[in-house]
């Protein structure tokens, strides 16, 4: 596959489409998830390039998803940007993570630092 395929894992509608477009905007083709079970299960038989997670989500948190994403084989290029309200937790996640973000984080930001990414050779094999 040619496409760079970003996930959005985040429940706050208005900034997953926010987010998404962003994504698409950086040339991304995007998934949208809003429970973290659901996006913890697509995770299990898709590599995304990218992973935009919030750390707090309904069924499963993003720190799961977060050990998942760092923990499976099939993930080890996956890049994870952290967004998330709760400075103190994602500062603790930093090592984690590519980037941590804290919200409110702008269309601009985004798209700018997802695009750096996509240009900087991080697609999966």
């Amino acid at each position: 596959m040619s496409e760079f395929l970003a996930f959005i894992i985040e429940d706050d509608y208005d900034l997953s489409n926010i987010f998404e477009k962003a994504l698409q905007a950086a040339e991304f083709e995007t998934q949208v998830f809003r429970r973290g079970d659901t996006a913890y299960e697509a995770l299990s038989t898709v590599s995304p390039d990218v992973v935009v997670l919030d750390l707090h989500l309904p069924f499963v948190e993003g720190i799961e998803i977060l050990e998942r994403i760092r923990t499976a084989a099939h993930l080890k290029k996956t890049r994870i940007i952290i967004v998330s309200a709760d400075d103190r937790l994602a500062e603790t996640l930093r090592e984690k993570a590519d980037l941590v973000l804290i919200k409110p984080v702008e269309f601009g930001q985004l798209r700018g630092l997802s695009a750096r990414l996509r240009h900087a050779g991080y697609q999966n094999a």
